[in-house]
């Protein structure tokens, strides 16, 4: 049976907190005459207000049809290093007066559902500024957090079947803000304030997580309170290992659920059988599965049922929500401590009003148009069995080798009409160089069908990975 400590742990951190008069505390700013619950009822009444479409409209394809001047396509093809500052040389300003740029078809962006284009999206952020400008501008806990912030907690809380959400800057920040946070419990709760080895949290982390979350558990690392162990990539063999030989009380295992680089999944029913087994606390980084994955959006932990076993579920508004801003969902303690210890939330001023109100609209259109979440899994299928290439999410990650072979791939598509980019190192090891492709909801068969045919004139698929082996990357 699962040992329930962490419950015990993150009360009794919030209450030295709240002893030492250092628990921080979150005061909505109502942002016009409407009491909170008004606003509540006209906005958020469901979502009933929010207007939504069966199907592709003209628009979605704004979010996959791109377009470059001239001098940036010419500096791409040869590689050549770009500030940016080309758009504003007098060749590049005589094109555009002509009207000339080059046509892209994006396939390289994390827009899965389309929706940075949804009209009822941009027209709730447009509303929102017409009404209230920028609204306050501060962090989260002196003014920049509002009725329209708690709203989208409140949502997004719903939405990852959660007692509470904290809305953060960023995803980066938000993982930067949870592992901070986590390993602030071996201080707080240390007799001495300076935790002993046997006091510290021990974090377990997969090799290939976000870098938002390597950074984190770091700075963890480097405040004192926690010690780093890195399993090999969704080998759970090696984290039974690791945890087994593990005498510290207080574990974490933090994983991305949907790996951006290589589009795999975590194998989430293993790690809730260690959780349990274990009574590690389970965090996982659901950026790419939000939205995407699971009958209703709820993401990766929705999708293979194991939604209560997550205790700290970290989130983007940047993907699949076509907004800005990271989220973290957890228990009311949680957030209570979170943000009084999560330094990158704390001290970083809170998204605008417009783009909270914005990110609410996306929820809701993510749970009301669940034809987005089929039709980008259709267009896996459809890239799965054109070519060949066994893969299991929108994210498609073929690894061609060395540099020069990934930049010859990259500049042939891109004089073909496709955007898409070249992972090199330090991104991923040396002789691992690859084409990493994304799907959206957006894209049509057609499309589909034309990059295949692209991607079979500049590589082989029969002789193209999908993934290397995890010890070829670096560690923690």
């Amino acid at each position: 049976m699962a040992d329930h400590s962490w419950d015990k742990c993150v009360e009794g951190a919030v209450n030295v907190l709240e002893s030492r008069q250092i628990l921080r505390s979150l005061r909505p700013i109502c942002m016009s005459r409407q009491s909170e619950e008004e606003i509540v009822k006209s906005i958020g009444n469901g979502g009933d207000g929010y207007e939504v479409f069966d199907g592709l409209c003209q628009w979605d394809r704004t979010s996959v049809e791109v377009s470059v001047s001239i001098p940036t396509f010419q500096k791409w093809l040869h590689d050549e290093p770009s500030n940016g500052e080309e758009i504003f040389s007098g060749d590049a300003l005589a094109e555009s007066n002509k009207g000339r740029f080059k046509k892209l078809l994006l396939f390289s962006g994390n827009d899965y559902l389309g929706l940075s284009s949804h009209p009822t999206i941009s027209n709730a952020a447009a509303n929102a500024v017409r009404e209230y400008g920028m609204g306050p501008k501060g962090s989260a806990l002196i003014c920049g957090y509002t009725t329209y912030h708690r709203l989208l907690e409140s949502s997004l809380a719903q939405l990852k079947k959660k007692e509470d959400c904290l809305v953060c800057p960023t995803g980066f920040a938000a993982n930067m803000a949870a592992m901070v946070a986590i390993g602030s419990v071996a201080s707080l709760l240390a007799a001495s304030g300076k935790p002993l080895k046997n006091e510290k949290v021990a974090i377990f982390s997969d090799a290939l997580n976000h870098a938002s979350i390597i950074d984190g558990v770091r700075l963890a690392e480097r405040q004192g309170n926690v010690e780093v162990f890195v399993y090999r990539h969704c080998d759970m063999y090696h984290l039974n290992s690791l945890l087994s030989s593990c005498k510290m009380k207080r574990k974490v295992v933090v994983t991305d659920s949907l790996f951006s680089m290589d589009g795999d999944f975590a194998p989430m029913e293993e790690l809730s059988q260690l959780r349990k087994k274990y009574g590690f606390l389970l965090v996982i980084d659901d950026a790419h599965g939000t939205f995407v994955c699971g009958e209703t959006g709820g993401g990766v932990a929705e999708e293979f049922n194991c939604e209560a076993d997550v205790d700290l579920c970290v989130g983007t508004l940047s993907k699949a929500a076509g907004c800005h801003g990271g989220f973290i969902a957890c228990s009311k303690k949680w957030k209570q401590l979170i943000q009084s210890r999560g330094r990158s939330f704390i001290f970083s001023t809170a998204i605008p009003v417009p783009m909270a109100a914005a990110a609410y609209a996306a929820v809701v259109v993510a749970r009301k148009e669940r034809w987005r979440r089929k039709a980008i899994w259709e267009r896996v299928k459809e890239f799965k069995a054109l070519s060949g290439v066994d893969i299991s999410s929108p994210i498609i990650s073929l690894v061609v080798g060395n540099q020069e072979k990934a930049l010859k791939a990259s500049r042939y598509l891109l004089k073909s009409g496709f955007h898409v980019m070249a992972i090199r190192p330090p991104t991923v090891p040396p002789n691992s160089c690859r084409l990493r492709v994304t799907l959206s909801a957006a894209h049509t068969t057609e499309d589909v069908k034309k990059l295949i045919t692209a991607l079979s004139s500049c590589l082989d698929f029969d002789n193209t990975a999908t993934h290397i082996p995890s010890f070829l990357y670096p560690k923690l």
